[in-house]
């Protein structure tokens, strides 16, 4: 038996995410995806004009590149093609400012609705709040107020809770090495079984397993 598999051919907000605030840049890409990319908010890592996050600035275009080269995107552009992907911010509006924490609250609960519904193996936060949010809610590592180092975290595997996590640091502040370093990760993370599933085949009548994420 097959898990049950997401039904929409939508690429941009395949769930109808509506928070009550304007919504500029919603989710995008493959509502089955594998990987999961989660960054901060259109004013710090792109759509704006777009409308798809991780585009329109070169900080954005410097992250596709790396994910165009291992398979993930088939081109760097302002509406990429996604290959088992999708990307997403913690908080999709406030494309022209710099939302405040009553705004990251506001919003958290429909980050974390699609994220569950995306339902990936692999969260790739990039930047420090995105880092930060992903280890204290998805894992089991990060205390509540401890600090993060993006540097020390970047491009290592580390195990959540069903999630397997590939931090990466703000593309902006990428040397040419932190860039090889991540592509080098997420090449090493496609080579081997990155799923995250359990088996529940044992609780149904029939020798097929049932897994799921």
């Amino acid at each position: 038996m097959e898990p049950v598999e997401n039904v929409t051919d939508r690429t941009s907000n395949p769930f109808g995410m509506n928070p009550p605030r304007e919504t500029p840049v919603p989710g995008y890409g493959d509502a089955n995806a594998d990987f999961h990319v989660v960054g901060d908010h259109p004013g710090v890592h792109g759509g704006a004009d777009t409308g798809i996050p991780f585009t329109g600035t070169e900080r954005a275009r410097r992250l596709q590149r790396a994910l165009a080269a291992v398979g993930l995107l088939a081109d760097v552009s302002d509406r990429p093609e996604v290959e088992n992907l999708y990307l997403s911010y913690l908080h999709m509006a406030d494309a022209d400012g710099s939302p405040d924490e009553a705004a990251y609250r506001d919003l958290e609960p429909f980050f974390d609705a699609e994220l569950r519904a995306i339902t990936a193996h692999v969260l790739i936060p990039v930047g420090e709040r995105a880092i930060d949010h992903v280890l204290r809610e998805y894992t089991a590592r990060h205390a509540k107020h401890a600090p993060i180092d993006p540097d020390a975290l970047h491009a290592e595997e580390l195990l959540g809770a069903g999630f397997l996590v590939l931090p990466a640091k703000d593309p902006g502040d990428w040397s040419d090495g932190d860039e090889r370093a991540f592509v080098d990760a997420l090449a090493d993370v496609l080579e081997h079984d990155y799923r995250r599933e359990t088996d529940l085949g044992r609780f149904l009548t029939g020798p097929d397993p049932y897994r799921v994420r």
